[in-house]
This record gives structure tokens, C-alpha cells and sequence, in this order.
């Protein structure tokens, strides 16, 4: 049976996301790229198209599972506060779809990709596109949120053949 990860980097500017197939004990990137909102639009406007664009993506591509970073308060609580709308979206819609949802610590999902929990964002985006060479023509804007969310979808895939592997 082929699972397929959708793997989210949410921001209220820019959301990367990924969405990583694994059939036949090997992985392939069918979409990805960045979902960019407008600043000049409502908190209420930038969650309901956070939202159509989410729920279409599970749609189009069957996903079986979400993916995502686990937030952490950095300097501005609000942008904390702001994250967890979206977060909430994607356990709404998992809930809705019947799908599991995994969360992974940056520091984990730095690990699993480079081998370093203190790996910078470069060092990820040189792993994944490594791993993926045919997604080498990111633009320089796109590329972190896509590699990071690429990384949360390989994360994810990984967790899952673990607990495949560990409840045999």
C-alpha cells in the first residue's frame, strides 16, 4: 500500500509544503512548492485560503498523513498564537480526512535529514536537494520553506517506517 505525506512549513507569509509518495520501498516528490498570503489580507481571509489550499492538496493527491514542525515561542508570542491557527487547520482537516498527523522538533528533523540537530537551514535545503535533484530550480525566496517542508515530509515518511517496522 503507497502512503503519501503532505509535509507543512506553515507561515502567515509564506507555507511551504511538500507532498512525498512511497511505493515499492522508495520515495518520490509528486508536489511541492509554497503557498504565499497577503499581508494586507484578514487574519479570517488568510486562514480560509490557508485552508482551500490544504484540503485541495489532500484531495488531489490522497494524502494519508500530514507532517509538521512542532512550533516553539520565539521573540513575538503572537506570531506563536498565529502559527497555532494554522496548525489547528491542518488537525481539522487530518480529523476530517481520516488521516494521521505527526509533529517533529526542529532539532529532529534537522537530525534525520543531516545527521546534526545544530544543522543550519543551508545544510537541510544542500541534504534534501541532494536527495531530490530535480527540484534544484527553487527560486532563492521558496527555497527554504520548500526544503524545510520537504524535510518535515521525509521525517515523516521515516517515523512511519519505523512504526511499520517497530509493531511487526
Amino acid at each position: 500500500m503507497s502512503k503519501v505525506i503532505l509535509g507543512v512549513d506553515p507561515g502567515f507569509s509564506v507555507t511551504g509544503f511538500a507532498v512525498l509518495k512511497h511505493d515499492n520501498r522508495q520515495a518520490h516528490v509528486v508536489d511541492y512548492g509554497y503557498l504565499k498570503m497577503s499581508s494586507t489580507k484578514t487574519l479570517a481571509e488568510r486562514t480560509g485560503q490557508f485552508y482551500d489550499v490544504f484540503k485541495q492538496k489532500i484531495a488531489d493527491h490522497a494524502v494519508t498523513q500530514v507532517a509538521l514542525e512542532t512550533s516553539f515561542l520565539g521573540k513575538n508570542p503572537q506570531t506563536f498564537l498565529k502559527l497555532g491557527f494554522l496548525r489547528g487547520i491542518l488537525y481539522l482537516l487530518a480529523d476530517q480526512h481520516k488521516l494521521t498527523i505527526s509533529e517533529f522538533a526542529p532539532r529532529e528533523i534537522k537530525a534525520a535529514v543531516t545527521g546534526s540537530g545544530g544543522a543550519s537551514k543551508d545544510q537541510v535545503a544542500h541534504m534534501i536537494l541532494r536527495m531530490f535533484p530535480k527540484i534544484a530550480q527553487l527560486g532563492a525566496v521558496a527555497k527554504q520553506d520548500v526544503t524545510d517542508a520537504l524535510a518535515i515530509s521525509v521525517c515523516g515518511l521515516w517515523a512511519d517506517q519505523r512504526q511499520s517496522i517497530l509493531s511487526r
